[in-house]
Protein backbone atom coordinates (compact mmCIF):
# COMPACT_ATOMS: atom_id res chain seq x y z
CA UNK A 1 0.00 0.00 0.00
CA UNK A 2 1.16 3.64 -0.72
CA UNK A 3 0.52 6.57 1.99
CA UNK A 4 -1.52 8.76 -0.80
CA UNK A 5 0.08 11.66 0.39
CA UNK A 6 -1.33 13.39 -1.86
CA UNK A 7 -5.07 13.10 -0.58
CA UNK A 8 -4.40 14.72 3.33
CA UNK A 9 -7.32 17.55 3.56
CA UNK A 10 -6.35 20.69 4.84
CA UNK A 11 -8.34 19.58 7.62
CA UNK A 12 -6.19 16.54 7.80
CA UNK A 13 -3.16 18.71 8.34
CA UNK A 14 -4.81 20.43 11.20
CA UNK A 15 -5.81 17.21 13.20
CA UNK A 16 -2.09 16.38 13.06
CA UNK A 17 -0.86 19.84 14.06
CA UNK A 18 -3.34 20.15 16.67
CA UNK A 19 -2.33 16.64 18.30
CA UNK A 20 1.14 17.39 17.94
CA UNK A 21 0.89 20.81 19.86
CA UNK A 22 -1.14 19.50 22.13
CA UNK A 23 1.25 16.52 23.10
CA UNK A 24 4.30 18.55 22.78
CA UNK A 25 3.46 20.62 25.37
CA UNK A 26 3.60 18.33 27.66
CA UNK A 27 5.64 15.35 26.95
CA UNK A 28 9.20 17.09 26.83
CA UNK A 29 9.51 16.63 30.80
CA UNK A 30 7.93 12.99 31.00
CA UNK A 31 8.86 11.52 27.78
CA UNK A 32 11.53 9.39 27.15
CA UNK A 33 14.73 10.69 26.54
CA UNK A 34 15.35 8.80 23.63
CA UNK A 35 11.95 9.52 22.49
CA UNK A 36 12.20 13.15 22.40
CA UNK A 37 15.48 12.90 20.71
CA UNK A 38 13.47 10.15 18.25
CA UNK A 39 11.17 13.24 17.42
CA UNK A 40 14.01 15.53 15.97
CA UNK A 41 15.84 12.77 14.31
CA UNK A 42 12.63 11.69 12.32
CA UNK A 43 11.87 15.17 11.45
CA UNK A 44 8.50 15.36 13.08
CA UNK A 45 7.00 18.67 13.10
CA UNK A 46 3.86 20.43 13.78
CA UNK A 47 2.74 22.20 10.38
CA UNK A 48 2.61 18.59 7.96
CA UNK A 49 1.89 15.20 8.50
CA UNK A 50 5.03 13.03 8.00
CA UNK A 51 5.66 11.82 4.39
CA UNK A 52 6.75 8.38 4.41
CA UNK A 53 8.38 8.04 1.63
CA UNK A 54 10.26 11.31 1.02
CA UNK A 55 11.04 11.88 4.91
CA UNK A 56 10.35 9.10 7.45
CA UNK A 57 12.02 6.30 5.78
CA UNK A 58 15.09 7.61 4.43
CA UNK A 59 15.90 9.31 7.93
CA UNK A 60 14.78 6.13 10.00
CA UNK A 61 17.02 3.91 7.46
CA UNK A 62 19.75 6.49 8.17
CA UNK A 63 19.65 5.60 11.79
CA UNK A 64 18.72 2.01 12.37
CA UNK A 65 17.22 0.63 9.20
CA UNK A 66 13.74 0.39 9.53
CA UNK A 67 11.23 2.14 8.09
CA UNK A 68 7.63 2.74 8.25
CA UNK A 69 5.14 0.20 5.97
CA UNK A 70 1.67 1.23 5.04
CA UNK A 71 -1.02 -1.07 6.67
CA UNK A 72 -4.71 -0.66 6.38
CA UNK A 73 -5.30 -1.13 9.72
CA UNK A 74 -4.98 -3.63 12.16
CA UNK A 75 -3.40 -6.63 10.63
CA UNK A 76 -3.17 -10.53 11.51
CA UNK A 77 -0.62 -11.37 13.94
CA UNK A 78 1.94 -13.05 11.52
CA UNK A 79 1.74 -10.43 9.04
CA UNK A 80 2.50 -8.14 12.03
CA UNK A 81 5.45 -9.79 13.54
CA UNK A 82 7.06 -10.71 9.84
CA UNK A 83 7.23 -6.93 9.16
CA UNK A 84 8.83 -6.15 12.15
CA UNK A 85 10.90 -9.28 11.74
CA UNK A 86 12.03 -7.15 8.82
CA UNK A 87 12.70 -3.89 9.84
CA UNK A 88 9.25 -2.64 9.06
CA UNK A 89 7.05 -1.15 11.37
CA UNK A 90 3.35 -1.42 10.41
CA UNK A 91 1.38 2.02 10.19
CA UNK A 92 -1.98 2.71 8.93
CA UNK A 93 -2.63 5.77 7.35
CA UNK A 94 -5.88 7.67 7.92
CA UNK A 95 -6.12 9.93 10.70
CA UNK A 96 -8.80 10.60 12.94
CA UNK A 97 -11.34 13.72 12.39
CA UNK A 98 -11.60 16.84 14.14
CA UNK A 99 -14.34 15.64 16.93
CA UNK A 100 -12.12 12.46 17.27
CA UNK A 101 -9.48 14.00 18.69
CA UNK A 102 -9.43 12.64 22.17
CA UNK A 103 -10.88 9.17 21.84
CA UNK A 104 -10.42 6.24 19.34
CA UNK A 105 -11.53 2.65 19.36
CA UNK A 106 -8.80 2.08 17.03
CA UNK A 107 -4.86 2.92 16.32
CA UNK A 108 -5.14 5.95 13.86
CA UNK A 109 -1.61 7.18 11.53
CA UNK A 110 -1.36 9.54 14.71
CA UNK A 111 -0.98 7.18 16.95
CA UNK A 112 0.96 4.78 14.83
CA UNK A 113 3.53 7.25 13.62
CA UNK A 114 3.64 9.72 16.85
CA UNK A 115 3.47 7.34 19.28
CA UNK A 116 6.07 4.53 17.87
CA UNK A 117 8.45 5.72 14.93
CA UNK A 118 10.70 8.06 16.95
CA UNK A 119 11.50 5.33 19.59
CA UNK A 120 12.59 3.41 16.35
CA UNK A 121 15.69 5.44 16.11
CA UNK A 122 16.96 3.96 19.06
CA UNK A 123 19.32 0.50 18.46
CA UNK A 124 18.67 -1.19 21.54
CA UNK A 125 14.63 -0.71 20.57
CA UNK A 126 14.86 -1.46 17.42
CA UNK A 127 16.69 -4.97 18.29
CA UNK A 128 13.99 -5.82 21.13
CA UNK A 129 11.63 -5.40 18.30
CA UNK A 130 13.10 -7.60 15.54
CA UNK A 131 14.15 -10.53 18.06
CA UNK A 132 11.02 -10.39 19.84
CA UNK A 133 8.44 -10.71 16.53
CA UNK A 134 11.37 -13.60 15.54
CA UNK A 135 10.08 -15.32 18.61
CA UNK A 136 6.52 -14.96 18.46
CA UNK A 137 7.15 -16.42 14.36
CA UNK A 138 8.36 -19.54 15.99
CA UNK A 139 5.17 -19.59 17.86
CA UNK A 140 3.09 -18.30 15.66
CA UNK A 141 0.63 -21.21 15.46
CA UNK A 142 0.24 -21.45 18.94
CA UNK A 143 -2.51 -19.53 20.46
CA UNK A 144 -1.48 -19.39 23.77
CA UNK A 145 2.13 -18.20 23.09
CA UNK A 146 0.55 -15.28 20.94
CA UNK A 147 -1.68 -14.41 24.06
CA UNK A 148 1.38 -13.96 26.28
CA UNK A 149 3.45 -12.15 23.74
CA UNK A 150 0.72 -9.85 23.24
CA UNK A 151 0.62 -9.28 26.79
CA UNK A 152 4.08 -8.26 26.87
CA UNK A 153 4.21 -6.00 23.98
CA UNK A 154 1.26 -4.10 24.90
CA UNK A 155 2.72 -3.24 28.76
CA UNK A 156 5.97 -2.78 26.97
CA UNK A 157 5.64 -1.16 23.40
CA UNK A 158 2.94 0.55 23.97
CA UNK A 159 2.23 1.38 27.62
CA UNK A 160 5.48 0.76 29.25
CA UNK A 161 7.47 3.12 31.53
CA UNK A 162 11.34 3.51 31.65
CA UNK A 163 13.30 4.40 34.57
CA UNK A 164 15.93 7.41 33.45
CA UNK A 165 18.34 9.41 36.12
CA UNK A 166 15.98 8.17 38.74
CA UNK A 167 12.45 9.58 37.60
CA UNK A 168 10.19 7.47 35.95
CA UNK A 169 9.72 8.73 32.19
CA UNK A 170 6.89 7.26 29.47
CA UNK A 171 7.83 5.08 26.14
CA UNK A 172 5.47 3.29 25.18
CA UNK A 173 3.19 4.88 21.91
CA UNK A 174 -0.18 3.90 23.66
CA UNK A 175 0.64 6.76 26.38
CA UNK A 176 2.64 9.46 24.10
CA UNK A 177 -0.17 9.67 21.55
CA UNK A 178 -2.76 10.17 24.64
CA UNK A 179 -2.97 13.61 26.51
CA UNK A 180 -4.74 11.56 29.66
CA UNK A 181 -2.86 9.00 29.90
CA UNK A 182 0.21 10.85 29.37
CA UNK A 183 -0.87 12.12 32.98
CA UNK A 184 -2.50 9.95 34.69
CA UNK A 185 0.10 6.56 33.97
CA UNK A 186 2.76 8.69 36.05
CA UNK A 187 0.09 9.01 39.10
CA UNK A 188 1.57 8.27 42.66
CA UNK A 189 -2.10 6.56 43.03
CA UNK A 190 -1.41 4.12 40.02
CA UNK A 191 0.51 1.30 40.48
CA UNK A 192 3.78 1.02 39.16
CA UNK A 193 5.83 -2.74 38.51
CA UNK A 194 8.93 -3.41 37.59
CA UNK A 195 9.65 -5.45 34.59
CA UNK A 196 9.57 -9.18 35.31
CA UNK A 197 9.02 -11.67 31.94
CA UNK A 198 6.81 -14.10 34.04
CA UNK A 199 4.73 -11.72 35.53
CA UNK A 200 4.33 -10.00 32.42
CA UNK A 201 3.46 -12.93 30.26
CA UNK A 202 0.58 -13.82 32.92
CA UNK A 203 -0.91 -10.44 32.91
CA UNK A 204 -4.00 -9.94 31.11
CA UNK A 205 -4.45 -6.01 30.20
CA UNK A 206 -7.91 -4.36 28.60
CA UNK A 207 -8.07 -2.24 25.65
CA UNK A 208 -11.17 0.12 26.72
CA UNK A 209 -9.79 2.65 29.64
CA UNK A 210 -6.32 3.34 31.41
CA UNK A 211 -4.34 0.83 32.74
CA UNK A 212 -4.51 -0.26 36.35
CA UNK A 213 -0.92 -0.58 36.66
CA UNK A 214 2.12 -0.04 34.33
CA UNK A 215 5.48 -1.58 34.22
CA UNK A 216 8.64 -0.26 34.60
CA UNK A 217 12.19 -0.79 32.78
CA UNK A 218 15.50 0.06 33.51
CA UNK A 219 16.79 0.42 29.92
CA UNK A 220 16.05 -0.25 26.44
CA UNK A 221 19.45 -2.55 26.45
CA UNK A 222 17.20 -4.49 29.62
CA UNK A 223 14.35 -4.86 27.28
CA UNK A 224 16.04 -6.09 24.51
CA UNK A 225 18.00 -8.75 26.89
CA UNK A 226 15.01 -10.26 27.62
CA UNK A 227 14.24 -11.82 24.45
CA UNK A 228 16.06 -15.08 25.80
CA UNK A 229 13.94 -15.36 29.09
CA UNK A 230 10.60 -15.13 27.04
CA UNK A 231 11.42 -17.48 24.21
CA UNK A 232 12.54 -20.03 27.19
CA UNK A 233 9.33 -19.25 28.90
CA UNK A 234 6.84 -19.85 26.01
CA UNK A 235 8.68 -22.86 25.08
CA UNK A 236 8.31 -24.32 28.76
CA UNK A 237 4.25 -23.18 28.89
CA UNK A 238 4.01 -24.61 25.77
CA UNK A 239 5.37 -27.57 26.20
CA UNK A 240 3.75 -28.53 29.42
CA UNK A 241 0.52 -28.04 27.47
CA UNK A 242 1.56 -30.44 24.54
CA UNK A 243 1.99 -32.75 27.56
CA UNK A 244 -1.05 -32.20 28.97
Amino acid sequence: MDQAYDKYTAEDHMVWKRLFERQMEQLPSIASRAYMEGIEKVGFVADHIPNFVEETNPRLRDHTGWEVWVVPGLIPHKEFFGLMADKKFPASTWLRTLEQLDYLEEPDMFHDTFGHVPLLTNPAFCHFLTDLSEVALRFIDSEEAIQRISRLYWYTVEFGLIREEGQLKIYGGGILSSPGESVYCLSKEVPKIEFDVATLLDTPYHIDRYQDHYFVIDSYEQLYGSVTEIAESLDKTINKLTVY
